[in-house]
């Protein structure tokens, strides 16, 4: 038990604290939050490829009413027959599109019978740097419109709130609750895209390309970083106490071989040589 009572010096303590941490951190946080990636990823994934085969259904089949969402069914196509609310139309900022700087454009929509739903209409690039630019009308009248059914965004930080320019709001997040409260305007929680040559439609946002992504790989890193840290800390515990070990053996060994040599074991080691 005495040659462990190293491993109660500040030193040694530091590192245990150190490789507890790491391995915890590992093993709870950044390990789940990659394979949950991976997770939603392939989900999307499969949602995209299930929608590229399905035929457009109503809208009101998956949103029925104002507070409706539909997270299974995100990506599939639907379609809505009513008309667009240009007084409700907010810009979402800071968008990268083709690796470009961009808008996108959402629109209330009124659908006959059915709730209220926000629409992306496409994108816009800026006029000028960050500059809102001249965003076209929305189609007027009764329209029929195909599009696919979206997740709301994350809201963002407090920091990124809204703002009014040029008596449009402009946002940094599709978040359907934070548009609705801005605008005073009941929403869907989901929203949807709009889809290419459809009425109102701009640029229209391109699919997102069916990759899985690194996130399962970095996940099982994680893990094996998790599992491998005290391990490492283990072989170096062992390693410590081997080396005293072998000092503690070289130091006896050179007190023995200091020691004197008395008349006895001299008569001892002469005569027992001659028998």
């Amino acid at each position: 038990m005495r040659r462990l009572t190293f491993l109660f010096r500040p030193g040694w303590i530091a590192l245990a604290l150190v490789v507890a941490g790491f391995a915890y951190l590992s093993l709870t946080v950044l390990a789940p939050w990659q394979l949950g990636k991976n997770t939603t990823t392939s989900r999307e994934n499969n949602q995209i490829k299930a929608s590229l085969s399905a035929d457009p259904v109503a809208v009101t089949s998956f949103l029925p009413r104002q507070d409706s969402s539909a997270p299974e069914d995100q990506w599939r196509q639907v379609t809505a027959t009513g008309r667009y609310l240009p007084g409700v139309q907010v810009l979402a900022r800071l968008r990268l599109i083709a690796g470009k700087p961009a808008f996108e454009v959402l629109t209330a929509f009124a659908v006959d019978g059915g709730p209220t739903v926000l629409v992306n209409r496409g994108f816009v690039r800026p006029s000028q740097g960050t500059e809102m630019p001249t965003v076209a009308p929305p189609t007027t009248g009764t329209v029929r419109i195909t599009a696919r059914l979206r997740d709301p965004e994350t809201a963002p930080v407090e920091d990124m709130q809204p703002f009014r320019e040029n008596g449009t709001w402009q946002v940094y997040a599709i978040d359907t609750r934070q548009i609705a409260a801005i605008t005073e305007t009941p929403l869907t929680i989901s929203y949807l895209q709009l889809m290419e040559n459809q009425p109102g439609a701009l640029d229209v946002l391109p699919l997102p390309r069916l990759d899985a992504g690194p996130f399962l790989s970095y996940g099982i890193q994680w893990v094996a970083f998790g599992i491998l840290a005290p391990i490492g800390l283990g072989y170096f515990i062992y390693s410590e106490i081997r080396m005293r070990r072998r000092e503690s053996a070289n130091r006896e060994a050179a007190r023995e071989s200091t020691e004197p040599v008395t008349v006895e074991d001299k008569l001892a080691d002469r005569y027992g040589r001659r028998r």
